[in-house]
């Protein structure tokens, strides 16, 4: 199996990464967590320009049609600046969740209207015993909810706070029906897949970012005269830290590239542990290395440090991946004894 990006992909990586970093992306963050979107839905839109935001939706609702890999170098960069608004529903997800449906008439009524960046969408699930919970469900335009074996319209009913305060979170319940049946118990499991996909490689940018942001500050700070990046305790937990995000790319692109096989559970939920792990130990590092300034929200820092930690539980908790992971070997144990049995 290739796993590795073509010309064109990296291209694509390095326009969104330029495109972000000219976008005043920190502003916008900042203003978000405010309660104003502005500048961030006007740098959502620039990514809807550069085809970011359409990705996973089809030429016939006006996408790109692209597959699951291109998404991944998208939502990188993404995660790299990281960018504010329930991307992960409007660009995966959902895209995923109506597309799966039968019929067009749902995609084709919203997901134009995702790609070219002309509104958002947020998207919840119900759990036994917990609220369910969407992302910018006051700043986005369509809200759906999967309750059971239903998709319905969601209204929302009270604000939830969140460790990262540009996620801004809301309990919803179920309004309009808008179907129901054994094909939105389907349907959600893509969706719920494509969006732990689209979280993972944000996590995965993050930690990129946040690296980067370290050994830039190794080369400032000094200690006894010198910049504590020659200090071999300090280049040595950097260099754990690359070890760990690149460890995690190869687990990311294979998850991309398995997302119409049997394996896209298991190999999604691995694609969540590996890339949450390596973010959420960089941003250990970045605190370590930035010291009291890092735990600052002045200080830009912070707007990643959040954002990990975040999106970590945003899409099932690390417990509940490596329970599907665990699930999914046993099962393909038991199918292959079988096999044997009747051999």
């Amino acid at each position: 199996m290739r796993f590795a990006l073509s010309p064109e992909q990296l291209d694509f990586g390095t326009s969104l990464r330029k495109l972000l970093d000219a976008g005043r992306t920190p502003a916008a963050v900042r203003a978000w967590a405010g309660g104003d979107p502005r500048l961030g839905r006007g740098l959502l839109r620039q990514l809807a320009g550069a085809g970011a935001l359409g990705l996973a939706v089809e030429e016939r609702h006006g996408g790109m049609g692209a597959e699951a890999i291109d998404l991944v170098v998208a939502f990188q960069e993404i995660g790299r600046a990281a960018a504010p608004g329930p991307v992960v529903e409007t660009a995966a997800a959902i895209p995923a969740l109506l597309q799966a449906l039968p019929g067009a008439e749902l995609a084709h009524r919203w997901l134009p209207g995702f790609s070219d960046g002309a509104a958002l969408g947020t998207l919840a699930f119900t759990a036994p015993g917990r609220n369910p919970v969407a992302l910018d469900a006051d700043t986005a335009e369509v809200a759906l909810l999967v309750d059971g074996d239903r998709l319905c319209t969601a209204r929302r009913t009270g604000p939830v706070r969140s460790i990262d305060p540009a996620r801004r979170l809301f309990q919803v319940a179920p309004d309009d029906v808008l179907i129901e049946g054994e094909s939105v118990l389907e349907a959600a499991a893509a969706a719920f897949d494509a969006g732990v996909l689209a979280a993972a490689a944000q996590l995965l940018g993050a930690g990129h970012a946040l690296l980067h942001a370290s050994t830039e500050y190794t080369k400032q700070r000094k200690q006894f005269g010198k910049p504590i990046g020659e200090f071999q305790a300090v280049k040595q937990k950097l260099a754990d830290v690359l070890i760990g995000l690149d460890l995690a790319e190869p687990l990311l692109f294979r998850a991309a590239l398995t997302t119409a096989a049997p394996t896209r559970g298991r190999d999604t939920s691995a694609a969540m542990i590996a890339c949450g792990d390596a973010a959420y130990a960089a941003a250990r590092a970045a605190l370590q290395v930035h010291g009291a300034i890092g735990y600052t929200a002045e200080y830009d820092l912070s707007l990643w440090l959040t954002k990990v930690t975040a999106l970590r539980s945003a899409w099932g908790t690390m417990d509940l991946h490596r329970s599907r992971i665990a699930r999914a070997l046993r099962d393909e144990a038991v199918r292959e004894r079988a096999l044997r049995g009747t051999a």
